[in-house]
This record gives structure tokens, C-alpha cells and sequence, in this order.
């Protein structure tokens, strides 16, 4: 039988009282502990932990409040296992911190373009990094995005921004890239995406999809945030099947089960 790399997925632990899906459900220790439990129960590939929400127009916190609120997740997490952890942050401190209390790899919704520390982290530690198109900021992103050629755009921003990493000792084996679903993207641009994953594996980079729960689902299916765990599995196993690297999702359980078929789809007969 032919041997088919399997799409990994990265588990979701906001620790934000205000993320659009599961703000606030996060916020204690014996909270967070049974939630990555569960989480490693059903087949968790990576944890990606974040204490600041990107929601559309949400408003930033102070590095100190941020730090605050991941280390100590990300020390449990260390304490409960040897999986990689991803910290997503646009700032340095913050990486920086996480990292040195046992994070492996940067989730950087800016690519890089927040905090010009960032580049000195990425660079100093030697896992991978994570980079997202968005247009605009969190504050603005979702007010009358427009492009002329969603798919051309985001490819020429990663071509410079790799180019960019490049230059600046940044391996192309190291950066994974995400095309930032409903970052700056109406439904029409975000279900373009979606049917162009494999373009952006022409960049010669990993590539992640964080589509869970995104309202561009709700629109197409009329469904509410918490109805949309079923039709983000769906989507996983269509991004495992166009070869996608990467799935980011918050039910770990039901898109592992998505990867997994599509791995046997992908193989069947070989």
C-alpha cells in the first residue's frame, strides 16, 4: 500500500474571555487540563495555545496580560505531555516566554509584521513558524474586504514574506503558511480558498487551513457557532483531501476522524 503523509491537526485552547466561539470557557486550571485531556484522547497532533482574540474587531491586550494568561497553559501542557505547542502571538514577549517554558513552534497571525522583535525569535530557536495572510488588523479586517484576485494576492504576499524569512535565515523547511480564513475574506473569498489549497502548496511550504467554526460556514448553512463542528469536519476531510498539511480546528475528535478517512480514501487500492 502507498504511504500517504496524513494531514496532522492542531488542537485550539483559547484562554480569552472574549474568542468568538469558546471565550471564556478556558479560564481555570482544572478547565484547561480536561480540555487538553480530551484533546490528546482523541488524537492531537499539536496544541496551539493563544491568550489574545482575533476575532473580527477585537480590540489587542498588553503583552503583560497575554504572557499572563499562556505560560501558565503552556507549562500544564508540558506537564501533561511531550506534544508540540504552538503559541499564538503577534508579539515577542510573548513568544519568547512561551517558548522558553516549553512551546516548539510560533503561530504569528501577522506573518511577522507586528512586532519587528518576532524576527529575532523565530530566528533564535529554530522551530517552525507559522505565517497568515489577513488584511488589515483584527480591528479592521472585516469591513468591505475586497481583491481583484484573492488566490494571486495572498500567493504574492507569501512570496515576499518567504523571500523575506529567507533572507533573514529563515529556512523555507520551517514556515508553514495559512491563508487566513476569514481574515480579511468574505465567504465567496474564503470558499475560493478553499478550492485553491493545493496553489498555495506550490510555494514549496507546509500549509494550514484554520476554517473551524468560521462564520463563512454559518452563512452557507445557516447554522450557529456552535452548530458547526459537523460541517468543519467536513471541510478537514476536503482539506486533507487537496493536501493540506495542516488542519486547525477546535473538535479534535471529529476532524482526526475526517484526516483519517481521507488518508484511506487517498490510499485505497494502492
Amino acid at each position: 500500500m502507498k504511504t500517504v503523509a496524513r494531514t496532522r491537526v492542531m488542537g485550539i485552547l483559547n484562554i480569552t474571555p472574549d474568542s468568538f466561539s469558546d471565550g471564556g470557557r478556558l479560564l481555570g486550571r482544572d478547565a484547561v487540563a480536561g480540555h487538553v485531556r480530551t484533546m490528546i484522547e482523541a488524537g492531537v497532533d499539536i496544541l496551539d495555545v493563544g491568550g489574545e482574540s482575533t476575532r473580527p474587531f477585537a480590540e489587542p491586550v498588553s503583552p503583560e496580560e497575554e504572557t499572563a494568561r499562556v505560560i501558565p497553559v503552556v507549562e500544564l501542557i508540558r506537564e501533561m505531555s511531550d506534544l508540540p505547542v504552538s503559541i499564538d502571538t503577534r508579539k515577542a514577549a510573548v513568544a519568547e516566554a512561551a517558548l522558553a517554558a516549553g512551546a516548539t513552534m510560533v503561530n504569528d497571525i501577522s506573518a511577522l509584521r507586528h512586532d519587528p522583535a518576532m524576527l529575532g525569535v523565530v530566528r533564535g530557536y529554530g522551530g517552525p513558524v507559522i505565517i497568515m495572510h489577513m488584511q488589515g488588523t483584527p480591528e479592521t479586517m472585516q469591513i468591505q474586504p475586497h481583491y481583484d484576485d484573492v488566490i494571486g494576492e495572498i500567493t504574492a504576499f507569501f512570496r515576499e514574506r518567504i523571500n523575506w524569512l529567507e533572507q533573514n535565515e529563515i529556512s523555507r523547511k520551517r514556515i508553514v503558511i495559512d491563508p487566513g480564513i476569514g481574515f480579511g475574506k468574505t465567504a465567496e473569498h474564503n470558499l475560493t480558498i478553499l478550492r485553491n489549497i493545493r496553489a498555495f502548496k506550490q510555494l514549496g511550504c507546509s500549509v494550514m487551513i484554520g476554517h473551524s467554526r468560521k462564520s463563512f460556514i454559518g452563512g452557507v448553512l445557516g447554522l450557529d457557532v456552535e452548530h458547526r463542528d459537523c460541517a468543519t469536519a467536513m471541510l478537514s476531510l476536503y482539506c486533507a483531501l487537496n493536501e493540506a498539511d495542516l488542519v486547525r480546528v477546535h473538535d479534535v475528535a471529529l476532524s482526526r476522524q475526517a484526516v483519517l478517512l481521507a488518508q484511506a480514501l487517498k490510499t485505497a487500492g494502492s
